[in-house]
């Protein structure tokens, strides 16, 4: 039996059977009255449902019917492919959008009002309003900035940057190559430390409680720029991800301390990480860094996200700048960009570090399009 999850009063923890092949977990809120407009939360990696449970109340308390599922790969859904050499197919974007899409049909709804994605639930929440615009009605994408779909290139070409990383003077690797490979599941799931405390460091060396998380945009996709960035960004060659964080683990004090993330909330996702592993959600990075499903995206070149979009970012989240001229493509991709938000005192974990700026940032927002 799956142990209860701690839960704010008000939200609830249920299952949805049949989706898309999946059967889906989901929390939910403001749900005790029908005809309330939909809002869908898609959290990124390593995270959960769970990941919204700040922002969920007062999304209901402002009328609507907030869900917030675990997305395929992750927490107490089930029905996915949890192998290296399984079926990374259906981990590839657009069968992300399907899941998404029978999530809101099994719901009972045919649009959804405000659609919000975090991490990587921002490029599949992009996805979703960029190819359904009948059904995703506004879009708030968080801390991954979407650049648009992918231009067929009038030749391939083999990007060298790996190689010219691996040769600066402090060898580097990048991590969502490093998350590609076949060892970075077991590097974390069977860390020295163990998964609870590689969560700690990990979301701690990521947030703006680590200080020297102090952005700015990057020339270019160069190895000179990119090793610019963090090491849980830009690692150290010979280092897997445990060991990249393991030095920037907070002490005791600083634990005891820290109102966004408590140990009986990192408890909650440790215990799912500890029972599934990580592979679920590393497959998402495979089919982003991998060319088999670049393809069918290239079919959608030159569309653009044409209903309202904002986005919203922490302050001190090295995120938005990781891909050089990513938030200026976004500019483009967006038709109708209504804002672009840098959180005070935010690292990258925006909508857990400061929750009530970012309420009402989205609530602004949502409440102006309705």
């Amino acid at each position: 039996m799956l142990p209860e999850i701690n839960l704010p009063v008000s939200v609830r923890s249920r299952f949805v059977p049949d989706i898309n092949g999946l059967h889906m977990h989901v929390l939910e809120a403001g749900f005790e009255s029908a005809g309330r407009p939909l809002a869908l939360l898609l959290h990124g990696f390593p995270e959960l449902a769970y990941s919204w449970r700040k922002l969920m109340l007062p999304l209901a308390a402002a009328g609507y019917h907030v869900v917030a599922p675990d997305q395929r790969g992750y927490g107490r859904t089930t029905g996915w492919d949890n192998r290296y050499d399984g079926d990374l197919a259906s981990f590839r974007p657009l069968n992300l959008v399907r899941d998404t899409l029978g999530l809101v049909a099994a719901l009972g709804y045919r649009t959804v009002t405000a659609l919000v994605g975090h991490d990587f639930g921002s490029p599949i929440a992009a996805w979703c309003a960029l190819t359904r615009p009948d059904v995703f009605h506004s879009v708030a994408l968080m801390s991954a900035p979407f650049a648009g779909p992918p231009v067929p290139p009038a030749s391939r070409t083999i990007d060298r940057i790996h190689d010219d990383l691996a040769a600066l003077a402090r060898p580097r690797k990048h991590y969502q190559w490093y998350y590609s490979t076949r060892e970075s599941d077991a590097d974390m799931h069977r860390c020295p430390q163990g998964v609870h405390a590689f969560l700690r460091a990990y979301y701690h060396h990521k947030s703006a409680d680590w200080k020297q998380n102090q952005p700015f945009a990057l020339k270019s996709w160069s190895a000179a720029e990119l090793a610019k960035l963090p090491d849980y960004y830009i690692m150290d060659l010979a280092r897997n991800m445990a060991q990249t964080v393991a030095p920037h683990m907070p002490d005791a004090a600083a634990i005891a301390a820290c109102p966004w993330l408590r140990e009986d909330e990192l408890r909650v996702y440790s215990t799912e990480y500890e029972r599934n592993g990580f592979q679920g959600g590393l497959q998402w990075y495979r089919c982003a860094t991998g060319d088999a499903f670049t393809p069918e995206l290239e079919a959608f070149a030159g569309r653009t996200i044409d209903v309202p979009a904002c986005f919203i970012a922490g302050a001190n989240d090295w995120g938005p700048y990781q891909r050089p001229g990513a938030l200026e493509k976004m500019r483009r991709a967006c038709t109708r960009l209504c804002g672009v938000h840098f959180v005070a005192a935010a690292g990258h974990w925006v909508q857990q570090e400061q929750p009530g700026e970012v309420n009402g940032l989205l609530l602004e927002f949502f409440n102006a399009q309705r």
